[in-house]
């Protein structure tokens, strides 16, 4: 069972200390890359959504992303590498997204700094 809510804030804390733990990130990737969609928050900006385990990141490979793998990425890679790449190319990170597709959408500096912080 799901330990997302509606609470976009709780979930990044729990994205943040689960990853930690796990030392993994989750995503969905298909032949085309990493699923990557229209940003709800922020106009001409996209957005790609990351959940902090296998099984949050399953419950969304339905219906249109059902075509996606759900996939690991090492955390050490995902902060030193995607964080710093994906920054660069201007692509917004989502965080735990839960059931609604609702979830913090930040700048991936704003979450590497979260991983330096604590």
């Amino acid at each position: 069972m799901s330990k997302l809510t509606a609470d976009i804030e709780q979930n990044l804390a729990l994205f943040i200390q689960e990853t930690k733990q796990s030392e993994l990130v989750w995503g969905l990737k298909n032949e085309d890359g990493w699923l990557a969609v229209d940003s709800t928050e922020f106009e001409n900006s996209e957005v790609m959504p990351f959940w902090s385990t296998e099984a949050d990141a399953k419950l969304h490979n339905v219906e249109e992303w059902a075509d996606f793998e759900v996939l690991q990425i090492p955390l050490d890679i995902f902060v030193e590498d995607w964080l710093l790449t994906l920054d660069e190319d201007g692509v917004l990170i989502g965080t735990n997204w839960n059931s609604q597709l609702e979830g913090k959408e930040m700048e991936p500096s704003e979450i590497a700094k979260l991983y330096i912080a604590e």
